[in-house]
C-alpha cells in the first residue's frame, strides 16, 4: 500500500448524484486535503446496462460546483489512467484468469433458467437459495466438471461466469475506522460472480483491482458496501495485495419516518436531493438541484459535512478551508444522520447574510432583467442591503422588495386598523413636509418628519403606518425613510395621493 493517503470517489454514471454519494466525496476530499493526500475520481461504468447519458459530466459538474473537484481524474493527471472502468476492461480478465489459477475461483456455466428453478425449489422448501459452498460442487462449474470439458464449454462460446471460491468455516475479524471491530463467518456468504462471459467485470473485481493498482490507502464509503467488505477483504488475501483501510459512513435519513433519504421525500416534502437540476433523457422527468433552487456551494458542503460528523464542539459555521482542517474519521457516528430541510434553509440564510451586497446584487439584476425591470446597479445594491436579512434565498428578494418597482394598487386590509378619518388630512400635510425636503436622504426625511410629528403632537403611529401602508401596501418592509429615498420625491408623493384617493 502507498505511504500517501490516496483516496477515491467511485461513482457509477447510472443517473444524477444522488446528496449522500456527494457527502461521501466530500468526506474523502476532507480526508485527503486533512493528510496532505490525493482525492481522485473514477468512474465505474461496467454496467453497461444501466448506464445513463449525460450522468457521468453531471457528476464532474457537481463536484465542481461544490468546489471539491479531484486531483486525479478523466483527462486531469492521470497518473494511473484510464479513470473509466470501461476503458481498463482488458485489465481485469488477467486478474479474474488469476483467481481461477491459484484456486481463488471457478467457471460457473449455470444458464439464468437453471438458477431461476433453484430458487423457486428453494422457495417452495421454506429456505433460500444461496450460492456458496453447499452446492458449488454439485452445479455446472469448472469445480466438478474435467479441464477438458471446462475448456471445450469456453471454447464453444457457451456464457459462463467466474465465480469467487469463498473459504469455508472461517471467521473474518476486520477493523473499520468508524464502526471498529467486525465480524463475519465465510460460511454463511455468497459465491459472488467476478467475472462475466461478454468480458465485463463485475464490480467487485473491478473495484478491487483498481484500488490496487491506483494505490488507495484507505476506502470512505457508505455504510451500504459493509456487507460486501469480507469479500473484499478475501480478494485482497487471494491476490496476495496489502488491503487499504476501510471505513463505511453511516447512511443519511429520511426527515420524517425511518429507512433511507430518497427522491420520493424530497418531492414530497420539496426540498431537492441532488446537486444539480437534472433531466432524466428518457422520461424527460426534472428533479431539482440545491444549486437551480437557489442554495450556495458553501451552505450545501457545511450541512452535508455535519450529516454525520462534528467536530465536538457547537460550532455549526464551517468553511471547507476549516472541514479540512478539522475533519477526523473518528468523530464520524456509527448512526444515521436525519436530514433536515430546515436546518439546509437556515445555513444557506447564513451564508447569503455573509456575501456581499455586490455579489448579490448581481444574481438580483438577473431576475429584474427577466421581468424587464431597468434599474441602476447602485440602487439595486441599496435594495438589497435593505432586505438580505430577511431573505433565505436570492430568488426571495423581489417577493422581499416588489413593492419598490411596482406601485401598491391594493392595500392590506389587516393594516389599515390606524387609517381614520383625518387620515387623508394628515398625509397631505405629510406630503408637503416631504416636498419641502431638499436634500432628499432617509435620514433628512427622518428628521423633518419627525421634527413636525412633534410640533403637531400627533401620535407617532397616526403618522408611521398610514404613510408606510402607502409606500409599500401593508405593514411590512425594511427602514421606511430608506424605501422613502429610493423612490424619490416623486414616487413617494404620488403614492401617498393614490393612497388618498383609493383608501376608503
Amino acid at each position: 500500500m502507498a505511504n500517501q493517503v490516496r483516496v477515491r470517489f467511485a461513482p457509477s454514471p447510472t443517473g444524477p448524484l444522488h446528496i449522500g454519494g456527494v457527502r461521501t466525496a466530500l468526506f474523502n476530499y476532507l480526508f485527503a486535503k486533512q493528510n496532505n493526500g490525493v482525492f481522485y475520481v473514477r468512474i465505474e461504468d461496467t454496467d453497461q446496462n444501466r448506464f445513463v447519458p449525460g450522468a457521468e459530466q453531471y457528476i464532474m459538474e457537481a463536484l465542481q460546483w461544490l468546489g471539491i473537484s479531484a486531483d486525479e481524474t478523466i483527462g486531469k493527471n492521470e497518473k494511473f489512467g484510464p479513470y473509466r472502468q470501461s476503458e481498463r476492461r482488458e485489465l481485469y480478465k488477467k486478474y479474474a484468469q488469476e483467481l481461477i489459477d491459484n484456486n481463488w475461483a471457478y467457471y460457473a456455466f449455470d444458464t439464468a433458467q437453471e438458477l431461476d428453478a433453484l430458487r423457486s425449489e428453494a422457495e417452495q422448501n421454506g429456505s433460500t437459495f444461496i450460492y456458496n459452498h453447499s452446492v458449488r460442487e454439485k452445479l455446472n462449474t469448472s469445480l466438478m466438471l474435467e479441464p477438458s470439458v471446462v475448456e471445450q464449454k469456453i471454447l464453444n462460446g457457451e456464457p459462463y461466469v467466474i465465480r469467487f471460491k469463498t473459504p469455508v468455516g472461517e471467521t473474518l475479524i476486520l477493523n473499520d475506522l468508524i464502526r471498529g471491530e467486525v465480524k463475519f463467518e465465510t460460511s454463511l456468504l455468497d459465491d459472488k460472480v467476478l467475472y462475466k462471459s461478454d468480458g465485463m467485470p463485475t464490480y467487485h473485481l473491478a473495484n478491487i483491482v483498481d484500488d490496487h493498482l491506483m494505490e488507495t490507502s484507505h476506502v470512505i464509503r457508505g455504510e451500504e458496501w459493509l456487507p460486501s467488505l469480507p469479500l473484499h477483504v478475501l480478494l485482497y488475501r487471494a491476490f496476495d495485495w496489502e488491503a487499504p483501510e476501510f471505513a463505511h459512513l453511516p447512511l443519511i435519513l429520511k426527515p420524517i419516518g425511518n429507512g433511507k433519504l430518497s427522491k420520493r421525500d424530497g418531492d414530497k416534502l420539496g426540498f431537492p436531493v441532488f446537486p444539480l437540476d437534472w433531466k432524466d433523457p428518457v422520461t424527460n422527468e426534472l428533479s431539482s438541484g440545491y444549486r437551480e433552487k437557489g442554495y450556495f456551494p458553501e451552505a450545501v458542503v457545511n450541512f452535508l459535512a455535519l450529516l454525520g460528523w462534528n467536530d465536538g464542539t457547537e460550532q455549526e459555521i464551517f468553511s471547507l478551508e476549516e472541514l479540512v482542517d478539522k475533519f477526523d474519521l473518528s468523530r464520524v457516528h456509527k448512526a444515521g444522520a436525519k436530514f433536515d430541510p430546515e436546518k439546509n434553509k437556515w445555513f444557506n440564510q447564513h451564508y447569503l447574510k455573509q456575501n456581499s451586497t455586490e455579489f448579490l446584487a448581481k444574481d438580483f439584476q438577473v431576475i429584474l432583467d427577466e421581468k424587464g425591470i431597468k434599474i441602476s446597479q447602485d440602487i439595486i445594491k441599496e435594495i438589497v442591503e435593505l432586505i438580505k436579512d430577511r431573505a433565505t434565498f436570492v430568488s426571495d428578494f423581489y417577493e422581499l422588495s416588489q413593492f419598490f418597482f411596482e406601485d401598491p394598487v391594493e392595500y392590506d386590509p389587516k393594516s389599515l386598523k390606524n387609517w381614520k378619518e383625518d387620515t387623508p388630512k394628515i398625509l397631505t400635510d405629510v406630503a408637503q413636509v416631504i416636498n419641502d425636503v431638499e436634500d432628499f436622504t432617509a435620514s433628512n426625511i427622518e428628521s423633518s418628519l419627525k421634527t413636525w410629528i412633534t410640533q403637531k403632537e400627533i401620535g407617532m403611529g397616526k403618522v408611521m403606518q398610514p404613510l408606510r401602508v402607502c409606500m409599500v401596501g401593508a405593514l411590512n418592509g425594511p427602514d421606511l425613510f430608506a424605501i422613502i429615498e429610493i423612490l424619490g420625491k416623486e414616487r413617494t408623493l404620488k403614492r401617498i395621493q393614490n393612497a388618498i384617493e383609493h383608501i376608503k
